[in-house]
């Protein structure tokens, strides 16, 4: 993680308790060190416990991921560095355009002629399927 990237998601990171007067003690591992694990996690595409040895045990990063989580941090880890990425681009920070997609998918003879037809772009007989997709910002 670069030092511009942590500047980005540091603020959102929650004060430790002992950190605030409340008991516990010191994490043994710094935020920023469990945030490069996940971040070689996703982009390796590894299981939690092929986590290389350079990085805190598996077990720890896989906690603070899941309580991360679950306060929706994880999202806006990431929202937080689209911004940017696509601010370093050129473009705005947040998605303008929303995407819609249609898939023929061939049918089998049982299933009834009400719900299929014919697709004659693609030369299939089937089930036309309309899903739409769109970011927040176009609905």
């Amino acid at each position: 993680m670069t030092d511009e990237e942590w500047t980005a998601v540091r603020p959102l990171l929650p004060l430790p308790a002992w950190l605030k007067g409340r008991g516990g003690q010191p994490e043994g591992y710094c935020h920023r060190q469990l945030l490069d694990a996940i971040r070689y996690l996703v982009a390796g595409g590894i299981s939690w416990r092929a986590m290389p040895a350079d990085f805190p045990a598996w077990g720890r990063v896989y906690a603070f991921f899941r309580r991360w989580r679950e306060h929706g941090l994880i999202a806006e880890f990431h929202d937080r560095l689209r911004g940017r990425v696509r601010e370093r681009e050129g473009r705005e920070a947040g998605p303008t355009a929303g995407i819609i997609d249609a898939q023929s998918v061939k049918a089998a003879a049982s299933v009834p002629a009400a719900s299929r037809g014919w697709d004659g772009g693609k030369k299939v007989d089937g089930r036309y399927l309309e899903p739409a997709q769109a970011c927040p910002s176009c609905a």
